[in-house]
């Protein structure tokens, strides 16, 4: 089963004007760069299993170029130090296990009381009665 040539350009046609209002997201700051080519892969995995010829090369140049990384990092060790020498005690445990597995601020709203399990040594259970 092939496709026409005109079904071929009429694809690539609604293929650049769906990535033209992508751009304009992009420049509203709706979206960012990268995101365009989440949209992009999809569309062309389905192009080429249905064999609709497209200029990708074309496509792909017209495109807003994105970064490949955040804008965020680890700290380092002094960073920590320096927060956990704050004198209120309830910063440290939460700069701690912020470092230690990770997570972010958003995290928090999602965690519960319930979600947090003590860990037990031999010496502290025996002396419980565990």
């Amino acid at each position: 089963m092939s496709v026409r040539r005109a079904d071929t350009k009429w694809a690539a046609f609604m293929i650049i004007r769906f990535l033209q209002s992508l751009k304009q997201r992009v420049e509203n700051k709706e979206i960012s760069g990268a995101t365009i080519r989440n949209y992009v892969k999809p569309i062309r995995l389905f192009c080429e299993m249905n064999e609709i010829i497209v200029p990708w090369k074309k496509i792909m140049r017209g495109l807003p170029k994105s970064r490949n990384y955040a804008n965020d990092r680890a700290p380092t060790i002094e960073e920590i130090k320096k927060i956990t020498d704050y004198p209120d005690r309830r910063i440290k445990p939460i700069v701690y296990l912020m470092a230690s597995s990770g997570i972010r601020l958003g995290a928090w709203e999602y965690l519960k009381w319930r979600h947090i399990i003590p860990i037990v040594s031999q010496r502290r259970s025996q002396d419980f009665g565990l």
